[in-house]
């Protein structure tokens, strides 16, 4: 199996058009808020985040004058209020920021902002970024086309994003694959799906940290379920594999474990139960997914030759000329989708090797 490098260049902001602000308004995603992404960036200090070993998390807890504080964490609790219980003052009341951290490593530079809940000391996040355009199309894509739902609240240049439950990808791996077989499979198995929702939804760069997975207990054994929790590359990058989570060398333990226990056969299968249940969402959805699909085709999401690249690999891998009059982004994922709803989609089973640079 081929491994892949890391982005070809770091990935440009794209704003958000008027068509595609009209969109979220319909669909209650955007919303007036207190205060905007840039008056986060007020802070007078940092200090380093770690975690409980003593390691760097790339994040860095920031501080802000007494008066910008006050101020901040007013505001701050009022969007999670908006966020999580439609702008409930009473529900704000009993809140509290504990810490804002920012994270300068990503296209993103996120503010993660920490809230106690002051009935039960319970405590929960949410994350306050520059509106992209692309990462935003990641976001309604992913609540109409995957079995998870995303809250999120845009507003000008400023996107406000919760937090999403989960165990990181790269320690999952390394604490939670040592279990029984029968949750192996059931782990393989999920994976196999996860990969196939990237791949038909053209969400790239799903390395181990840049999903979660959801652990639910079941009645034997545990269910689980892969989450992306970064919607930055969606569809921008130029080669087909780049959307293919079983081609980063990060997911080589889960993908050892597929070859270890499943056949080729059994992976098919689970690619077309897969592929099913997309397009039931598609069809559950169709009004708002195509509206969205007819602001995407027109938008700019990435440069002329990732996307000729891209058309041509997915004309080979698919053995069609489907993709040959698209122009844009929008034009391949729409197509990407179509050739699904049209029983046309391919998909390989998991290579025989891991993936190795």
């Amino acid at each position: 199996m081929a491994g892949l490098n890391i982005p070809s260049k770091k990935k440009p902001t794209y704003k958000v058009n008027a068509e595609l602000n009209d969109y979220l308004s319909q669909h209650n995603r955007c919303n007036s808020l207190p205060i905007q992404y840039n008056d986060l960036l007020r802070f007078n200090s940092t200090m380093n985040l770690l975690n409980e070993a003593g390691e760097d998390t790339l994040w860095q807890t920031v501080f802000y004058s007494q008066s910008d504080q006050e101020e901040l964490y007013e505001s701050l609790t009022q969007i999670y209020s908006m966020l999580k219980a439609d702008g409930d003052k009473d529900i704000q009341k009993h809140l509290t920021v504990s810490r804002i951290d920012f994270c300068t490593f990503g296209n993103s530079k996120p503010f993660r902002v920490r809230i106690i809940n002051g009935f039960n000391d319970n405590y929960d996040h949410f994350y306050i970024k520059r509106a992209d355009a692309s990462r935003i199309y990641g976001l309604e894509l992913e609540e109409l086309l995957s079995p998870n739902n995303v809250m999120f609240i845009v507003d000008k240049t400023t996107l406000i994003e919760e937090h999403i439950a989960g165990i990181p990808g790269d320690d999952f791996m390394i604490r939670n694959l040592d279990t029984s077989t029968f949750n192996q499979i059931r782990i393989a198995k999920e994976f196999v799906k996860f990969n196939e929702r990237c791949f038909v939804r053209l969400l790239g760069d799903m390395r181990s940290y840049n999903y979660v997975v959801d652990i639910t207990p079941d009645i034997e054994g545990m269910q689980y379920r892969l989450r992306a929790i970064d919607f930055d590359q969606q569809c921008y990058e130029g080669r087909k594999k780049f959307y293919l989570p079983q081609y980063f060398k990060e997911n080589n333990p889960i993908i050892l474990m597929g070859i270890k226990h499943m056949a080729p056969e059994t992976v098919r299968q689970y690619q077309l139960e897969e592929r099913s249940l997309i397009a039931l969402r598609y069809k559950a959805s169709f009004g708002r997914i195509n509206h969205l699909m007819s602001i995407m085709e027109k938008d700019v999401l990435s440069f002329d030759n990732k996307i000729t690249k891209l058309l041509d690999d997915l004309n080979k891998h698919h053995k069609t000329d489907a993709f040959k009059n698209c122009k844009t982004m929008g034009e391949i994922v729409h197509t990407n989708i179509k050739l699904l709803l049209n029983k046309d989609f391919t998909q390989s089973n998991l290579d025989k090797k891991p993936a190795i640079y």
